[in-house]
């Protein structure tokens, strides 16, 4: 074999080298770590002045939203949100003599993190064969701090979600979460029964519906022999 033969083989080789992969990258659909975004939407506060009524002093709650997805089926999800909550004692059967404030509004800060749980694959949609969608509900359980009329204490979120791939890195969601709180001071309102709280009993707990938008970083490759 000439050295001229030699070269152009050995040019042919790195080329193939050099080509394949990209060609393999192209063909396999990409996976993102990170997704960071923005929600927004309604809160509404239950315990001694609303015990039932849903819905009900609806309050406006925004704030930031990251998520760490594990694999298409598993993310853990951090937030920090501003939210207001408000009731009124008049608006329920109770009555508490003894108590002169019957009425609050305070605004409310909540930090936290929930392990999602998707009912299928998430992914864009290209990689059928894997069962992967662009949408999936998805039930989450985590834990938070909620400070709130000069009080801090942790926090028990409980919910669930949708969410859709709009691009291959733009997704939009539904996330609605009860936050049940350690606390029974969220409403300046304390033991107006007299009776001894326990872990979650008596406690005032709170809801954020919220609508988001999240935007993909930090790519990475799917690995074909995954069956997630």
């Amino acid at each position: 074999m000439s050295f001229l033969i030699k070269i152009r083989v050995l040019v042919t080789t790195l080329m193939i080298a050099l080509l394949v992969p990209q060609n393999m990258v192209r063909a396999q659909e990409l996976e993102y770590a990170l997704e960071l975004g923005a929600m927004a939407g309604g809160s509404f506060y239950l315990g001694d002045a609303n015990y039932s009524g849903w819905y009900k002093h609806l309050g406006g709650t925004i704030g930031a939203t990251a998520r760490w997805n594990i694999n298409p089926r598993m993310a853990l999800k951090f937030n920090a949100s501003y939210a207001g909550i408000s009731g009124d004692i008049n608006d329920t059967d109770n009555k508490f003599p003894t108590i002169e404030k019957t009425k609050f509004s305070e605004p409310l800060f909540d930090v936290g993190c929930q392990y999602e749980l998707h009912f299928w694959g998430y992914g864009t949609g290209t990689a059928t064969y894997k069962g992967h969608k662009r949408w999936t509900p998805y039930i989450q359980l985590g834990l938070g701090g909620t400070y709130c009329n000069d009080t801090f204490t942790m926090n028990l979120p409980i919910g669930f979600g949708i969410k859709y791939k709009i691009k291959e890195r733009l997704n939009v969601g539904f996330d609605w979460t009860m936050r049940f709180s350690l606390s029974d001071k969220l409403d300046g309102i304390e033991d107006p029964y007299a009776i001894k709280s326990g872990f979650l009993k008596n406690k005032d707990s709170y809801c954020l519906t919220t609508f988001y938008v999240t935007y993909d970083l930090c790519p990475k490759l799917r690995k074909c022999a995954s069956n997630l």
